[in-house]
């Protein structure tokens, strides 16, 4: 089946690049281009694509904010918004995440990975740049920077504190996934099937009311369930 794509950047020679390898995927089509994030709003919501490819920095609507109208909390039916960002952008991106963006992809990257995350994207699989996500939500638990002479404090944390709590095979599930394991290197390294662990991420979504990988990565280091030794 083809995975639809809608391209949202407003430089030209970029949506042309994104434009040549995508469509040069035997299962992958560009439907269509926006130059701004308003336009790529309003086409999305008439075409609704597979997977939205955002720009983050753009004119009217910046994709931060698209990405919200797309797929952040309330939206009904949300689409799969993958961002392409810079290594820079570590701020602009924590926030698509909350936003609900569900992948991440470095504009400097390789090639061959533009395809890779937008199948991941179009496949629930968010985590396709774990170095990146990592970074960023290892942010939550860094200390913040305060005057000389205060103490330093912490990032506010949610409670880990749930109706249904995880089971200890759970925790160790999320903690891997938070450090940005795929599926396949969870079963390796717990010494279970690969549709063991998709009972148990479908589990854990289910009692954090997660919706993708990357909000049960955030809820991890938000908690402390995961920190940055293990």
């Amino acid at each position: 089946m083809t995975i639809r794509v809608l391209i949202a950047d407003d430089h030209e020679m970029v949506r042309c690049a994104f434009r040549m390898i995508l469509n040069s995927q035997p299962d992958l089509e560009v439907v269509a281009e926006a130059a701004d994030g308003a336009a790529a709003v309003e086409t999305a919501h008439q075409l609704r694509p597979d997977v939205c490819l955002l720009d983050i920095r753009m004119p009217e609507l910046d994709g931060l904010e698209a990405t919200r109208l797309l797929a952040g909390p309330g939206v009904t039916d949300p689409l799969n918004v993958l961002i392409a960002t810079t290594f820079d952008d570590d701020e602009y991106v924590y926030r698509a995440l909350r936003n609900g963006a569900c992948g991440f992809l470095l504009k400097d990257g390789a090639p061959a990975l533009l395809p890779e995350a937008v199948r991941a994207a179009a496949a629930g699989n968010s985590l396709i740049s774990p170095s990146i996500t990592v970074r960023l939500l290892q942010h939550m638990t860094l200390p913040e920077q305060k005057p000389s002479g205060s103490r330093p404090t912490t990032t506010r944390r949610r409670t880990s504190r749930l109706p249904d709590p995880l089971t200890q095979r759970e925790v160790d599930v999320v903690r891997l996934v938070a450090h940005g394991r795929t599926n396949e290197e969870v079963a390796a390294e717990l010494y279970v099937t690969l549709s063991t662990v998709k009972t148990h991420l479908g589990n854990i979504q289910r009692k954090l009311t997660a919706r993708n990988r990357v909000e049960i990565a955030a809820w991890a280091w938000e908690t402390g369930i995961c920190t940055s030794d293990r």
